[in-house]
């Protein structure tokens, strides 16, 4: 600047890119907070589904009349798990997952859903879930 108080092109465009390299900084910072919700949001779906995995393994493990009690939580997003001969599906915000269990005789497909108790059961060889 000189002693009238003008600004110099200089100084016009050394402001300019301080706020542009600021401006490209916050947007990446945004997207790395975005990207990190949503990987912990998956995080934490993926446990859910592998501890009710573990759940009915031990259950079919062990014989007749064995029971478990599990409580699926209630996480930021309402969720339901669908149980299958082989595998489990948890669907919840447009997204799904499955993880493969060892094949069990189950009496039929259940739908599991957040915030709710359930006890899994082994009935005459069959696994049972109310």
């Amino acid at each position: 600047m000189n002693e009238k108080g003008f600004i110099s092109i200089e100084a016009i465009f050394s402001i300019f890119i301080i706020l542009l390299i600021a401006t490209s900084l916050l947007f990446y910072a945004q997207s790395n907070l975005e990207s990190n919700k949503n990987i912990e949001s998956t995080f934490n779906h993926r446990l859910i589904l592998d501890n009710l995995a573990n759940c009915i393994n031990q259950v079919n493990s062990n014989g007749d009349g064995f029971s478990k009690k599990v409580l699926l939580p209630q996480k930021e997003y309402s969720y339901k798990i669908t149980v299958e001969k082989s595998k489990l599906t948890i669907e919840y915000s447009n997204k799904k997952g499955e993880v493969a269990i060892l094949p069990i005789d189950i009496s039929r497909n259940y739908e599991l859903y957040s915030e709710r108790t359930y006890l899994i059961e082994k009935q005459d060889g069959k696994i049972v879930i109310i």
